[in-house]
């Protein structure tokens, strides 16, 4: 059986399929592995289900993509079985549909006759419609038209409701005024035909209750209506109403009564204000009700915007009649009124270096002051005075002997007492009245205002501007009319600074009398204030100020020589040069001379000062190889040590002024430094007008840079005392070249143990220069300073020329002893070290020699240690030392 299977099977291949499924069953998990890992390509036949074959645009690509997995002949197969598809559906879809098709046709036969006889009432229809479209226009335009006239009519009700109220308010307004109506036959007539009856006297028992009452609040009521009347007119004129323009005059007639009324009333509270009683007895009652009708009437100015006519009163009534009695040609010439006190600013907080007798401090000038940043505790309601006065300026003012002073004491009282309650009342009125901000403007152009002459330079807009427009105008226009000869007389500076200064005050202390710091501006922007301002001539005062500075210290520096100031001069500067240009510098910042106006030009003369003393330096004293002995003789002499060497006494004289003027200069100089410096933190920084803090710090920049190149002009005068202090300690020197022949010359051979006579006066002359241990000399001021710098200088200079002349002694020495070897054929002991076998006297005079020139080295050193020379760092004197204490070795030749 077993042959015969294989017979019929000779690869085993049942074998090993069973063998095969017994892996498979034995590993299910490894077979799931096996078929999520490889998955096989399912295959889709065409159908109409496929995305890429109803796409609107077929993409061949994309659909030749999707079908990778088929090959093309394969894919050809597909769509040619699916096109034959395709074509069997569209067969069998006209087979179904075909009859119906076919039937439809015959359907339609003879529709068209029907369709014809429907169109036949359509056309009827359309007609019909129209014609009630057309109808309903009519209706529609008709009830347009019918509003409209009911509009019109309605409007034209309104007009003459409207005119009628402008009757009725011209009626009650000439009934209020007291003006006569004109009758019927006369309403054409002109505005002076009509006849008015007023009466303003309220004790009149004929007068109607509303007059007797209270004048003010009835002009008040009166301004109202006229308002209103004003609003209606304006209304009545935009329908181009003839009846408005028939009636205008009486609208002028009633303006302008209403205004002279309000100008009466307005002008008889102000005297029963200001005057008073004839005994100056005033009662509570009646300066209230003053008071009340004064508020009044300019509430009532200010409703109907007639703030100018309300100036024109107070200026007529008031102030004009204060001016006249008090600002005349010769008003500075007229003796003090003793009902006039010194000045109305006499305050406990006046600072006590203040008084009418002594002067202000130096150096102080006049700062500009914003009025408006201040409060005014003096002043209680509505601006009355009820306490001392805190004015800032009270003490430039406060001077009995001044008559300007006087003057403008006077006039602030006045102000304070008569004008400050009124501008107090105004300002508060303007302050609650909404009518500027909502008064209609057509209001303003409804009516031809009365003409009102309006002075030049007034300060117009809305608002009361009696500070500017009455307060100022007036007392300014008659200081420049009737005393600008006197007060702006700029040939005189002395007198035009201090009118300046008192004026000033007197427009800061007015300014602090204004009722806001509106009123303050308003003044400031009035024309009257620039042409006040104008009249200064400023300019030509600081070219007098400028030619009296300047003169002075020109005539200080027309010599090219330094004049020592005398001992009576109270400054801290040793020249006449010097001490002139500080005093022109200090003149230019002092009270009696500086104006904060011209801050910057004299800023600007400051810095000229300093350059031209700076200019007179570099042209006078620079050193110059040559001094002639005039230059020499004017100085005084300072003695020094005899000259040796063929110096002449005529140099050495020449020598002392060079350092007496130099020493002179630099310690000016520094003062100059110090003082400027000094001046500009404590005063002129403060005295400049406010800048940035970039714009400041230039300005200092400036002024150190003007101050550094007048220092540097001292750097040759110091190198130049230098020079001359080192040839005079070089020249101390020449004695050393002798000391050889003098140890050798001595009988008394012994061993030195004293520096030789002449190492102290080696630098002695720097001593002398600085006054140390010898009196007062030329540096003796210098001596904290340049001591130090000085003396390292020339120490290390003399210590060059030590070296110097040891070894030019060295070289002697050496051929002295080559030409005693040659002559006596031995060995000699040398100066600096042992040279062979001498003679024992000889040897011993070498070793003194040493031993002196280690003392008088030593001493040198001290000397200069004594005046502060670093011995550690003077290279120089390393060498010197080392050069002494060095043993030449032995010669065997």
């Amino acid at each position: 059986m077993r042959l015969a299977s294989s017979s019929r099977d000779p690869f085993e291949l049942d074998r090993l399929a069973e063998e095969l499924a017994g892996r498979e069953s034995a590993n299910p998990l490894d077979d799931e592995h096996d078929t999520n890992g490889h998955d096989l390509p399912i295959y889709v036949p065409l159908s109409h289900d496929n995305s890429y074959l109803k796409s609107e645009v077929f993409d061949v690509e994309a659909f030749l993509l999707s079908r990778s997995y088929t090959s093309l002949p394969d894919l050809r197969s597909e769509l040619r079985d699916y096109l034959s598809t395709l074509k069997e559906e569209l067969v069998k879809l006209i087979n179904d549909d075909y009859e119906a098709f076919i039937s439809l046709s015959t359907d339609l036969r003879g529709e068209g006759a029907r369709l014809n006889t429907l169109k036949v009432p359509l056309v009827d229809l359309k007609t019909q419609i129209l014609e009630s479209k057309r109808e309903l226009h009519v209706i529609q335009d008709a009830i347009q038209e019918k509003l409209a006239s009911r509009a019109v009519l309605r409007e034209e009700k309104a007009l003459l409701h409207l005119l009628l109220k402008i009757s009725e308010s011209v009626t009650r307004l000439e009934s209020l005024l007291l003006i006569a109506s004109p009758e019927n036959d006369d309403m054409q007539q002109s505005p002076i035909d009509g006849s008015r009856a007023p009466n303003l006297n309220p004790a009149e028992d004929t007068v109607d209750d509303r007059t007797r009452g209270n004048r003010a609040k009835h002009l008040g009521r009166v301004a109202t209506e006229y308002t209103q009347l004003l609003y209606h007119a304006s209304k009545a004129r935009q329908d181009n109403c003839v009846f408005v323009d028939e009636i205008q005059w009486r609208i002028d007639r009633i303006r302008s009564t209403l205004s002279s009324d309000l100008d009466h009333l307005f002008s008889t509270t102000l005297l029963a204000l200001t005057d008073g009683k004839v005994d100056g007895k005033v009662s509570e009652v009646e300066k209230a009700k003053s008071i009340a009708d004064l508020t009044e009437c300019l509430r009532t100015y200010d409703a109907m915007g007639l703030w100018r006519d309300a100036e024109d009163v107070l200026r007529r009534d008031v102030v004009r009649r204060f001016v006249k009695k008090s600002i005349f040609p010769g008003a500075l010439a007229a003796p003090a009124s003793p009902l006039v006190p010194h000045t109305p600013f006499r305050s406990s907080t006046t600072p006590a270096f203040v008084n009418s007798s002594s002067p202000l401090p130096p150096r102080t000038p006049y700062t500009p002051f914003t009025s408006f940043a201040v409060k005014t505790p003096f002043r209680s309601n509505y601006g009355v005075s009820n306490a001392s006065s805190t004015s800032p300026y009270a003490h430039l003012l406060d001077d009995p002997e001044d008559p300007l002073a006087r003057l403008y004491t006077q006039i602030l009282r006045f102000v304070e007492r008569d004008m400050s309650r009124i501008m107090g009342i105004a300002e508060s009125v303007a302050l609650k009245s909404v009518s500027a901000s909502r008064r209609d403007k057509l209001l303003v152009t409804s009516t031809v205002p009365l003409p009102v002459e309006k002075t030049h330079g007034e300060t117009g807009g809305d608002g009361f501007q009696i500070m500017a427009n009455v307060v100022w105008e007036e007392f300014g226009r008659a200081v420049m009319d009737e005393l600008g000869h006197v007060v702006f007389a700029a040939g005189r500076p002395n007198e035009f600074r201090k009118h300046y200064e008192i004026t000033q005050a007197f427009i800061r202390s007015l300014e602090f009398l204004a009722p806001s710091a509106h009123s303050v501006e308003a003044m400031r922007e009035h024309q009257l204030y620039t042409a006040f301002e104008r009249r200064w001539q400023l300019p030509v005062y600081f070219q007098m100020r400028w030619k009296e500075i300047v003169s002075k210290m020109e005539e200080a520096l027309s010599t090219a020589r330094v004049e020592m100031a005398s001992s009576a001069d109270k400054h801290s500067f040793a020249s006449n040069q010097a001490a002139a240009v500080w005093v022109a510098i200090t003149a230019c910042w002092s009270a009696e001379i500086f104006i904060s106006e011209l801050s910057h030009r004299f800023w600007r003369l400051t810095l000229q000062l300093l350059s031209r003393f700076n200019t007179w330096l570099n042209n006078s004293l620079i050193p110059d190889e040559k001094f002639t002995a005039e230059k020499a003789a004017a100085a005084p002499i300072i003695r020094s040590a005899t000259p040796v060497d063929g110096q002449s006494s005529e140099n050495a004289a020449a020598d002392d002024s060079i350092l007496n003027q130099y020493a002179t200069i630099i310690l000016d100089v520094r003062s100059m430094n110090m003082n400027v410096l000094t001046l500009w933190q404590e005063e002129i920084s403060m005295m400049l007008p406010e800048a940035a803090a970039e714009e400041r710090a230039n300005t200092e920049e400036t002024l150190r840079q003007s101050l550094t190149s007048l220092t540097a002009t001292t750097l040759p005068m110091s190198s130049h005392i230098v020079a001359i202090l080192t040839k005079r300690c070089c020249d101390a020197l020449n004695p050393v070249r002798s000391i050889s022949s003098q140890f050798r010359a001595m009988s008394n051979k012994q061993m030195p143990k004293e520096p030789s006579y002449f190492v102290s006066s080696i630098l002695r002359p720097i001593k002398v220069f600085f006054g140390i241990g010898v009196g007062h000399g030329p540096g003796s001021s210098l001596k904290e300073h340049f001591l130090e710098p000085y003396a390292t200088d020339i120490f290390e200079a003399v210590a060059q020329r030590y070296v110097y002349l040891l070894t030019g002694m060295k070289k002697t020495e050496d051929s002295l002893r080559k030409l005693k070897r040659g002559n006596m054929k031995k060995p000699t002991f040398s100066l600096f070290g042992g040279g062979g076998q001498a003679k024992e006297d000889d040897g011993k005079d070498e070793e003194r020699i040493r031993t002196q020139m280690i003392l008088d080295v030593e001493a040198f050193g001290t000397d200069g240690q004594l005046l502060g020379v670093p011995l550690n760092k003077s290279e120089s004197f390393k060498s010197l030392t080392e050069m002494v204490h060095a043993v030449d070795p032995p010669d065997n030749t």
